[in-house]
């Protein structure tokens, strides 16, 4: 057991330092617009269940997604949970086609009860992932030498640690919230060139704008039981608006290094804002083997400001479904104990391209947590397909596959072995 302990723990340290040292994982055009491709800020065993989790209550689990779920989680046991993803993501305007591949560490959390009344949990997690780069020609049929190309590209993003806390009011009642620090930096490049005349100089713009601030989330659960095997919870999350500290440098340089270049940077005054997100869950629980829930969720982008732009966005909404089965927790043999997960979603997401919603969003997911032997531990495998349609035909659509490894590290730490 002591093999399999360390084991998961340098898996666990592997993967924080990956979140320290990660890099962009997208290439999407669409992370060109606001804070880029935003996170799904849920486990492994929700992300194979459609990313429900707002009713979840699974005390072998971080659900870091409702602090009201701290809760559940019994006073002997100390949780580390990590997931690591890899992703194929094939992208087409109807006329081209490009594949790219990417991995990413999706998050890293532990939790712990302080109390009989309240449980604790922290961790850290991507909010947001910018990566892309594309480019255009500008063809002049009377005169060829003021043709030119233009480049776009893009890189960074924002992290996300947290501090939470969930307390039980009443036994069937929790209440919880999350104290987060935002901090990442975000660079946009656009690059003018003339191919075909050397004597005009190409033109760089670059625009970094690096973001420090904190961020309030929290969440409630109410659980209704009936029988001895029934159970029904309801879970509700809400995050307030507020504007971002930040600090945002233009840059603008004429010419490059062969030629000679001037360079001038200024400090710009831009406002950027986080916009309020509603969400509500149900998850039905039947003999502790079989969990369906369902998720909504609605954050208001629509009514924030980015780069001092007041309609930068459209609002966000997303709705999953999804379940989780064990075939028997008594069961001797070593399939009777995996969890078998499915789910699917749908979402509008939030970017806006020449004043319209840009795109539409749905998946379907299927995974497996698998128990490691002879301890309370589980490895999770997801695999997603995501596809991402644009609103116009000459609109980037993105088919992606995705797989996602979760372990969970999941002892009874807080005993003491007695000896007669």
């Amino acid at each position: 057991m002591t093999g399999y302990r360390l084991t998961l723990l340098v898996l666990l340290l592997g993967m924080w330092c990956g979140m320290v040292m990660a890099q962009n994982n997208t290439n999407s055009p669409y992370t060109r617009y606001g804070y880029g491709h935003l996170s799904d800020q849920g486990s492994s065993n929700s992300k194979a269940m459609g990313g429900v989790a707002y009713g979840l209550r699974d005390g072998s689990q971080v659900n870091f997604a409702n602090p009201a779920s701290y809760t559940a989680v019994d006073s002997l046991t100390f949780i580390f949970d990590g997931a690591v993803s890899l992703q194929n993501t094939n992208f087409s305007n109807g006329t081209l086609k490009q594949n790219a591949k990417n991995s990413s560490f999706d998050y890293i959390t532990m939790q712990f009860r302080l109390a009989k009344w309240c449980g604790m949990s922290v961790g850290v997690f991507p909010f947001s992932n910018v990566g892309y780069s594309m480019g255009e020609t500008r063809e002049d049929t009377g005169n060829s030498a003021n043709s030119s190309t233009v480049t776009y590209s893009g890189e960074g993003g924002l992290h996300q640690a947290y501090v939470g806390l969930g307390f039980k009011i009443f036994k069937n009642f929790s209440v919880g919230a999350n104290i987060s620090y935002l901090w990442g930096d975000i660079t946009r490049t656009s690059e003018l060139k003339f191919p075909a005349d050397a004597t005009k100089f190409p033109f760089t713009r670059t625009l970094s704008t690096d973001i420090k601030d904190y961020k309030l989330d929290f969440g409630i659960q109410y659980t209704q039981q009936w029988g001895k095997k029934n159970a029904l919870t309801l879970g509700a999350v809400f995050s307030p608006k507020r504007d971002l500290n930040n600090t945002t440098v233009i840059g603008e340089m004429v010419g490059n290094t062969t030629t000679g270049s001037t360079y001038s940077s200024r400090d710009s005054v831009a406002t950027f804002g986080l916009p309020m997100t509603v969400g509500v869950g149900l998850a039905y629980v039947y003999d502790k083997r079989l969990t369906v829930g369902a998720d909504f969720m609605m954050q208001q982008w629509d009514k924030v400001s980015y780069l001092n732009d007041d309609n930068a966005f459209c609002s966000r909404m997303r709705v999953g479904v999804g379940a989780e089965y064990i075939p028997n927790l008594l069961g001797r043999s070593y399939l009777s104990h995996i969890k078998y997960r499915v789910g699917a979603y749908y979402s509008l997401p939030y970017y806006k391209i020449d004043g319209q919603r840009a795109a539409k969003e749905f998946g379907v997911s299927a995974g497996f947590g698998l128990p490691i032997p002879r301890t309370g531990s589980f490895l999770s495998v997801t695999a997603q397909y995501a596809r991402t349609k644009g609103s116009k035909v000459t609109f980037v659509d993105e088919n992606t596959l995705r797989l996602v490894i979760g372990v969970t590290f999941n002892e009874r730490w807080f005993f003491k072995r007695k000896v007669d």
